[in-house]
């Protein structure tokens, strides 16, 4: 059984971000050198990217969350630009950086992607930016994954699954291939996601933290195996994080609570089956590394570098 750890976007130990970004109103203001100050922007943030995924290797993380702002203004319905041909030598780059050293990444767009949605305009906004995700993963000639919630709970959850269902039968077959979907925190739950990718035969990535603020009774222990046969030969992911405060349940700390880590791990360790775990913590890469330190300290797991051996 190995355990991965990996951290999402932006790294606390180093002054890189891939998410500079470009309002539209500062766009539309520049006039005529908007396109070239988005230019400038967005090869910035591949500039930056590389730096992060040399950093990552250099410090054995294989496991990372790419920013969904990569590329700014990409769904924007008044933008005219070319953001895939020219930028193609880019991606090329950033993807072959990925697939020479056996890089695992995916993304997970902003909240305002809501397949499900009940407003026509959002669902198209949707299938743009998840079809842009599509062009930019060829482009980068690798075969990762989106992450999604369901989304919406307007008229029930009832309808808004059946309404997530319909849509995602929309998509194009390829797309719906990179398509994963996550347990949220405040609607959907455990039992609803999982039934869900059953029906959908697509993988469910388990976000442990909204399984515990969002559940009845249910026991993970009970739902894991479930959940990672979702995964067929995939190696599952799940999303951890450690709340806040008791006040801010729902809200994620600085680092990760390593007694709360080791008791998931002993509730799941019996599948005896591979599985990364997405670091969801502020401190992002420091949290990753505090938490292997700790480990080494409170347990006698066979550490590897910044991989967990069982």
């Amino acid at each position: 059984m190995k355990i991965r750890l990996g951290y999402a976007c932006v790294p606390a130990t180093i002054d890189e971000t891939s998410s500079h970004t470009l309002t539209y109103t500062n766009y539309k203001r520049l006039g005529n050198k908007g396109n070239e100050k988005l230019d400038s922007v967005i090869k910035s943030n591949f500039q930056s990217l590389e730096k992060i995924l040399k950093y990552n290797i250099r410090n054995d993380i294989t496991f990372f969350r790419m920013t969904s702002e990569l590329i700014p203004l990409v769904n924007h319905p008044d933008v005219q630009y070319d953001f895939i041909n020219q930028y193609k030598s880019y991606y090329k780059k950033i993807g072959n950086i990925i697939k020479e050293n056996n890089l695992r990444v995916d993304l997970h767009p902003s909240a305002y992607t809501v397949l499900n949605s009940v407003n026509d305009s959002v669902v198209t906004s949707t299938i743009n930016i998840l079809e842009f995700y599509q062009k930019m993963y060829k482009s980068m000639e690798i075969d990762s994954k989106i992450v999604l919630h369901v989304g919406s709970k307007v008229g029930g959850k009832r309808l808004g699954i059946k309404r997530f269902i319909d849509k995602f039968n929309k998509l194009n077959k390829d797309l719906q291939k990179l398509i994963v979907v996550e347990n949220d925190d405040k609607s959907y739950n455990i039992r609803n996601v999982l039934s869900l990718c059953e029906k959908l035969n697509i993988p469910m990535v388990l976000d442990y933290h909204h399984f515990k603020v969002n559940k009845n009774n249910e026991k993970i222990e009970d739902y894991i195996e479930r959940i990672f046969n979702t995964w067929k030969d995939d190696i599952p992911k799940i999303h951890f994080s450690t709340p806040k405060d008791k006040k801010n349940k729902r809200s994620h700390n600085d680092y990760i609570n390593v007694d709360d880590f080791i008791d998931f791990i002993e509730k799941i360790k019996f599948t005896k089956k591979d599985f990364d775990v997405m670091i969801e913590a502020k401190k992002k890469d420091e949290a990753l590394f505090r938490l292997i330190r700790e480990l080494k300290y409170k347990t006698d797991y066979k550490i590897e570098k910044n991989t967990i051996f069982l």
